[in-house]
């Protein structure tokens, strides 16, 4: 495939302190640590930024705009199985020396936390690649162009395609093409729809709660069991003894769950209760998707407060005890009482009787 090579337009222009600053900032969500053979590389869900960076200053890569068109934050590519789709991506060398940059196409996934990543190159040493079968990365290619030399302050459109395979099923495929250069890589998000009927549906599982006061928690799993990426909202609901205890209102979470991916996450509860036995119930929606409920119970008990009474209780009756048994034994050393001796008749002291009458 051709290469289209044009210079920039500020060839002599050095980057200000300030410009660097802003490039790195509008860059940092899709940067990519240097990805080893055995190890996925993060790839971040592309909102932000328009364009991926190397650690150090020197290239970028993006999506190729279109003439007028605005600048595209990732790629979108939508067709039947079976067709070839075509799309470009433009590296800029604003560097003085020439770059050789490498590309390819990897697959895209969550990891345990939620975030997206992209697969390694090359399998594990010794196994596959956590023994996931290769998936839309597979299905880009850039033909000849797969090395690219640029030329110092210069900027190289490179075309690719996507061939989708005829067996290819409906729905989302995340992808992500990835350019590597001097030890360094930066990926951008191709968001590739196979079209046919498609599913949103998520459920949740495995819901407890960790912690307790302000630093407890509410930890559960998302799996998305459909064919389309889902952005999930969640509510919690909160019963305890004494009526509804404060829980967390609807939210957006910070995460797109992929198609067949399983996330374990928590969520902050900065209101639970200090004593309470609690039933909690999970709320999790999706646009599209049903709604998915789990329900948790959790006894809340202020163990340091509670040990405090449970000792002070047992000191009292360990108290007790000791005076019942030294009662007891006073009583087991004094013997029975002893018998008194009859008085003789003639040593008893009169008896006056009482009729008020004087002597």
């Amino acid at each position: 495939m051709p290469v289209l090579h044009t210079p920039t337009s500020t060839p002599a222009s050095i980057p200000t302190p300030v410009q660097r600053l802003c490039t790195a900032l509008l860059a940092a969500a899709l940067l990519l640590g240097t990805a080893g053979a055995a190890t996925a590389t993060p790839l971040t869900a592309a909102a932000t930024p328009t364009a991926a960076t190397a650690d150090e200053p020197g290239w970028t890569a993006e999506p190729a705009a279109g003439g007028a068109a605005p600048t595209r934050p990732y790629f979108y590519l939508a067709g039947p199985a079976g067709t070839v789709l075509e799309d470009r991506l433009a590296l800029t060398n604003t560097s003085d020396r020439e770059r050789t940059v490498t590309l390819r196409g990897a697959d895209a996934y969550n990891t345990a936390d939620g975030a997206l990543a992209v697969r390694p190159p090359t399998p594990a040493a010794g196994g596959s690649q956590s023994g996931a079968a290769p998936g839309a990365g597979s299905w880009i290619s850039f033909g000849t162009a797969a090395t690219v030399k640029i030329p110092p302050r210069t900027r190289a459109v490179v075309p690719f395609t996507v061939t989708l395979p005829p067996a290819a099923l409906p729905g989302d495929h995340p992808a992500a093409v990835i350019a590597a250069a001097d030890g360094h890589e930066a990926g951008v998000r191709v968001h590739l729809r196979v079209g046919g009927p498609t599913l949103a549906a998520l459920t949740v599982e495995d819901v407890s709660v960790r912690g307790k006061g302000a630093r407890a928690v509410v930890a559960y799993t998302l799996v998305n069991r459909g064919n389309v990426a889902l952005a999930p909202e969640l509510a919690l609901r909160a019963e305890g003894l004494f009526g509804e205890v404060p829980g967390r209102t609807s939210r957006t979470l910070p995460l797109e769950l992929l198609p067949g991916q399983r996330v374990s996450l928590t969520e902050p509860w900065p209101g639970a209760p200090v004593l309470d036995d609690v039933a909690l119930t999970l709320t999790v929606t999706a646009p599209g998707a049903a709604p998915a409920t789990a329900t948790a119970s959790a006894w809340f008990v202020p163990w340091g407060i509670a040990g405090g009474v449970g000792a002070g209780l047992l000191g009292l009756g360990g108290v007790v005890l000791a005076a019942l048994l030294l009662v007891r034994g006073r009583r087991a050393r004094g013997g029975p009482p002893a018998e008194e001796e009859p008085v003789p008749a003639g040593n008893r002291a009169p008896e006056h009787e009482l009729t008020g009458a004087s002597r």
